[in-house]
């Protein structure tokens, strides 16, 4: 059996960085026609914007805040072949001189109707690459079930309310179980014990299931969720212990990284984000925060190698001595392609 299936991450995950410039202009080099697009302003403060194909492009969620879902399709116009059109200004996704980082995703195109929970949703999968897109109302009723679309129970589920405010939602299995969330994207909360959250039962390989918290499931109301599991040699979502050291906890993913988050859950800590482009040589410490609308900084430090990820920096949001916490990865190129060939570090 070949090691992986996938021998270039950048078919499937992209990161394409951009300078704004207040009008018109296409954004190009992703490779492919994203369905998941994440933009953060690098140079100031600016909330991060998410839109997808399944909402429509344009239709915007922030990370780092409990907002509603707005209409900036004036300003992100459309997903294309290679990439996405901006126009007019803004900050978010398209300000004069200032530089952006975007991470864009592939999942299954038009999204179709999903029948296989309790709650009907409309879901862009993408098998392959273990990603799908969904998007569902809420019943408020305790137990009901998600169908996600994937071939396999998701690592983790990330999951918005668009009508209403309220915080994001994180399930993972790096937490100590699927009793247990994040509430995040937007706060830098430990891991949490609620039963109406995921009522405390962990997905299945057709469905996930939600309780009656505001975040998942209250009647009526619009969610998205974003679902991912872990496919060998491209995408990775685990849990380490941190030393609180230089020489680092060192994270086998079975890849070279092109892209981690990684989150504190014994305690608060930030949603740290690094990826190959903004730094494209070792040490890695430029850092964007998924919970914040800070300008990048350069925070912690992080080598990305041939197989996994090595923390190089004490910086508690990473690497504190003895804390835990989750991450999700995505790789550039798998450690051993499907050839058999191995790859090396940068």
């Amino acid at each position: 059996m070949a090691y992986t299936t996938i021998n270039k991450g950048s078919d499937y995950f992209n990161t394409v960085l951009y300078s704004g410039n207040a009008g018109t202009q296409s954004i190009t080099g992703v490779g492919f026609q994203p369905d998941f697009t994440w933009v953060k302003r690098r140079s100031g403060a600016t909330s991060h914007g998410l839109t997808d194909s399944v909402r429509g492009a344009g239709l915007t969620l922030f990370s780092d805040t409990t907002g509603v879902e707005q209409d900036y399709s004036a300003y992100f116009t459309s997903f294309d072949s290679d990439g996405f059109s901006l126009a007019i200004g803004g900050n978010v996704y398209n300000a004069s001189g200032s530089t952006y980082a975007s991470w864009n995703w592939l999942a299954g195109g038009t999204a179709s109707s999903n029948t296989d929970g309790d709650i009907t949703s409309s879901v862009s999968a993408n098998t392959t690459s273990g990603f799908s897109i969904v998007s569902y109302t809420g019943n408020g009723s305790a137990g009901s079930t998600v169908g996600h679309g994937l071939s396999q129970a998701p690592n983790m589920i990330i999951s918005k309310r668009r009508s209403g405010t309220s915080n994001w939602q994180v399930g993972h299995d790096g937490l100590t179980s699927w009793d247990y969330y994040l509430q995040g994207l937007d706060t830098t909360n430990a891991q949490s014990n609620s039963n109406n959250v995921w009522n405390d039962t962990a997905p299945s390989s057709s469905f996930y299931t939600v309780g009656t918290n505001v975040g998942t499931n209250s009647s009526g109301s619009t969610y998205i969720a974003y679902c991912f599991h872990s496919v060998k040699g491209f995408s990775k979502f685990g849990s380490y212990t941190g030393n609180g050291s230089t020489d680092g906890t060192f994270v086998y993913t079975g890849f070279k990284p092109a892209f981690v988050i990684m989150k504190r859950t014994n305690t608060t800590g930030e949603w740290g984000i690094f990826d190959d482009k903004r730094n494209t040589f070792n040490v890695a410490t430029s850092e964007l925060k998924a919970n914040a609308s800070d300008a990048e900084e350069i925070n912690g430090a992080i080598d990305f190698l041939s197989n996994g990820f090595k923390l190089r920096d004490t910086a508690l949001f990473m690497n504190g001595s003895g804390s835990t916490y989750i991450y999700m990865a995505f790789a550039e190129n798998p450690f051993v392609s499907s050839t058999g060939t191995p790859v090396t570090a940068r």
